[in-house]
């Protein structure tokens, strides 16, 4: 999700021209009398590039809803300032066994939900059960296979889902048995779709749960007032029954869905916005402004080859327009025009700045570049793939082109059929631009011939990147199937799974063979967002997994 945080993580989908233009400040230019009244206030007003696709912490997938539910659902952690976790539900760290297997939550006693309700270890034990429960849908319970015990046999209708790893030992008291000892457990621990769910409400609202703010209770720092499931606008009210409520400032934050960047930017000069994420026309505009912030994220955008749609063979079944494809467009070009934002070229699936080397310390971007070729821009290659492809698949070749419709996207998309239909003769590359809850739509039904798309971190380890083209994971959505790629993986879930080394080098080979070998995506960039915003907004801290950002601590001064 993340941000997908991921994202995710969304998170945990994301895709190109999904950016938060999420935080604080208005105009640079803001009299003193506006700054008074907001200092009085506490109130933001930011911009969101997509609607809220679910506030069901199980079925969320998307950056904009984990981002939502990161201020109002509060799990065991949280994330603070630069990406520290600080304990959220939990009372105190846990107790752990010997084995690094058991893990052991004292709750706070003073943690409620909005309807007055304790959160009770049941929460947390109900809402998990829920999301690995095969009659649910959730494409993020993945997420659990490997790691809560026997979560991969519920999953496959093996067991019962009362047979999952969480206790309620009792009210206050939470259990979690690990399948494994998992080095970035709290990145879990603090993930959306392991936040808790109170039973006797969601069974209370039936079908309804989660449909709109009313349909919701809340434990997090702030309520969601106002949405209607499918509008353009919500609320952030402050929750004055979160345990750590003395300490929230802001009293509200007001959410707009602006998809235009020259609306965005209109707003934020009328100052009738707080921030204002730049496209590529404007970041140009602004390079120079001292209110404008560069935030690197963890955050890969790419191509999707879908081998299979409707029950037959798409085009991209074939590895030779695949790997044509991926070499046939200038993604620095693409950067640097398009995006213009400090969004840098990207290669490879998992981005710069996740993980090290458990033994050098070097990033892993590295070490996979030492150890294989990565497929870019070449366009001699690219034609020489394409010649291979049209002897099996035609001369004339149309593929469909799934993007959302945003400014950002259709332009995006725009470089991408001029590229391609330029340096691969005979291919026609026809544009899909939908609003976003339509593409998330498409997408979980294989319903696309290719697609930009991306995927940003939802916790610290290239697992986060890696697990989602597994064969049969819910998240891909491909037709991809690859046997050693599957191996790889599991091996380390299970047998290397306590070797740091080993679980490094399996990665760099499965990254290779998802990339390089059989083409089943083709990385575009690694995400920057370039904002305006009032350095009157403090403390909003921004996250390079998980979600895109957190107002627990964000105040006006």
């Amino acid at each position: 999700m993340k941000k997908l945080k991921v994202s995710a993580v969304m998170a945990i989908v994301l895709i190109v021209g999904l950016v938060l233009a999420a935080c604080g400040g208005g105009n640079s230019s803001s009299d003193s009398k506006d700054s008074a009244k907001k200092d009085k206030e506490q109130t933001i007003n930011l911009l969101e590039s997509a609607q809220i696709a679910t506030m069901d912490t199980v079925m969320s997938t998307d950056v904009v809803s984990g981002t939502a539910m990161d201020q109002v659902i509060e799990g065991l952690y949280s994330l603070g300032k630069d990406d520290k976790f600080e304990l959220g539900v939990a009372a105190e760290e846990p107790t752990i066994s010997k084995d690094n297997k058991t893990y052991t939550f004292k709750l706070r006693d003073d943690a409620k939900w909005s309807n007055g309700d304790d959160v009770t270890a049941n929460d947390f034990v109900f809402a998990w059960r829920k999301a690995v429960n095969p009659d649910t849908g959730a494409q993020y319970a993945y997420m659990f296979d490997g790691v809560i015990e026997n979560a991969s046999d519920i999953m496959t209708k093996k067991k019962g889902v009362d047979t999952l790893g969480v206790k309620a030992v009792d009210d206050k008291t939470l259990e979690v048995q690990l399948e494994r000892p998992i080095t970035y457990i709290k990145s879990l621990f603090a993930f959306v779709t392991f936040k808790p769910q109170n039973e006797k409400f969601v069974k209370e609202q039936g079908k309804n749960y989660a449909k709109t703010s009313e349909n919701l209770i809340y434990n997090g720092p702030f309520t969601l007032k106002d949405w209607d499931g499918n509008g353009d606008t919500w609320e952030y009210v402050k929750n004055d029954k979160y345990w750590g409520a003395k300490d929230v400032k802001l009293k509200n934050a007001k959410i707009n869905v602006v998809k235009q960047p020259s609306t965005g930017i209109n707003l934020y000069t009328k100052g009738e916005a707080d921030a204002v994420n730049l496209s590529a026309e404007y970041a140009k505009q602004y390079a120079k402004d001292k209110n404008r912030i560069s935030v690197p994220q963890a955050s890969v955008f790419y191509l999707k080859f879908n081998q299979k749609r409707d029950g037959k063979e798409t085009p991209l079944a074939n590895e030779h327009a695949r790997k044509a494809i991926a070499q046939a467009f200038n993604k620095e070009a693409y950067a640097k025009q398009i995006l213009a934002n400090g969004s840098v070229a990207a290669d490879q699936q998992v981005p710069e700045g996740l993980a090290a080397n458990p033994k050098t310390g070097e990033d892993f971007t590295k070490s996979a570049a030492a150890a294989n070729k990565y497929l870019t821009y070449n366009v001699e290659a690219a034609q020489k793939e394409w010649k291979e492809a049209q002897k099996e698949i035609g001369d004339k070749v149309t593929i469909e082109l799934l993007s959302d419709d945003t400014d950002n996207a259709k332009s995006s998309s725009q470089y991408m059929k001029d590229q391609l239909e330029k340096n691969l003769p005979g291919l026609t590359l026809s544009l899909k631009n939908v609003p976003f809850n339509n593409r998330v739509d498409l997408d979980s039904k294989s319903n696309f011939d290719m697609e930009l798309s991306g995927w940003g971190a939802d916790y610290q380890d290239p697992m986060t990147f890696l697990d989602l083209y597994v064969t049969g994971g819910s998240n891909a959505n491909i037709n991809y199937s690859n046997k050693e790629y599957d191996a790889l993986i599991n091996a380390n879930k299970t047998t290397d799974a306590a070797d740091p080394q080993k679980r490094w080098e399996n990665f760099i080979k499965a990254q290779d063979i998802l990339i390089n070998q059989d083409a089943a995506i083709a990385p575009i960039y690694q995400r920057s967002l370039s904002i305006l915003q009032n350095p009157a907004i403090k403390d909003m801290y921004r996250h390079n997994f998980g979600s895109d950002y957190s107002l627990k601590a964000a105040y006006i001064k």
